[in-house]
């Protein structure tokens, strides 16, 4: 797969394991990131294994490979900008993978575009960078991904991080790997 990319996949409700195991099976690169999540039900309460992103998983692949994906049950479309696909950034999708490996506990959280960027120095989740937000008296990183608007967020020590500026805004000797393109998504939203 020379021109292999990761590109967010969405998916039917609920069918996020099902549609990852049958991409599987087709020998496509699937990345799906789960959290443990308590469930209380009239009768009990359950801890459960759900989708970081709830409707989507990611899937690296080329292109020009993509009838099988879209054939796929419970697949809807490959998210982009009108009927374009529009590739994930890697620097994102390897965040995602660090927090997710890090055994840390995770969890969703609303889309922030403004805050801290801080870089993480020390500990587990070294190399990563983020918006660093105070929650319950508790200093959590913000992972986000701009093709989705969506946000993960982890709990960190506060000695852990140092002020950084986002990885774009940098020239490319700091992070040659993590360069968005130069339109965001809201930006080509709105001129449509």
């Amino acid at each position: 797969m020379l021109d292999a990319a990761w590109y967010a996949v969405a998916v039917r409700s609920n069918f996020e394991r099902i549609v990852a195991q049958s991409l599987r099976q087709k020998e496509y690169e699937v990345f799906l990131p789960s959290y443990l999540s308590k469930r209380r039900w009239s009768d009990r309460t359950k801890v459960v294994e759900c989708a970081l992103f709830s409707g989507y998983l990611f899937c690296r692949m080329d292109l020009r490979q993509r009838v099988p994906l879209l054939n796929t049950p419970g697949v809807a479309s490959i998210v982009g900008i009108g009927k374009c696909a529009v590739p994930v950034e890697d620097c994102e999708i390897a965040a995602l993978q660090r927090l997710v490996e890090s055994g840390l506990p995770v969890a969703p959280w609303p889309f922030l575009k403004a805050g801290q960027f801080v870089y993480i120095n020390r500990g587990p989740l070294a190399g990563v960078e983020g918006i660093v937000i105070a929650a319950k008296n508790r200093s959590r990183l913000v992972v986000s991904v701009e093709m989705l608007q969506r946000s993960v967020t982890v709990e960190i020590e506060n000695d852990w991080a140092e002020p950084s500026r986002p990885a774009y805004s940098r020239s490319a000797e700091y992070m040659p790997a993590c360069q968005p393109a130069s339109l965001s998504y809201a930006t080509v939203r709105r001129s449509l």
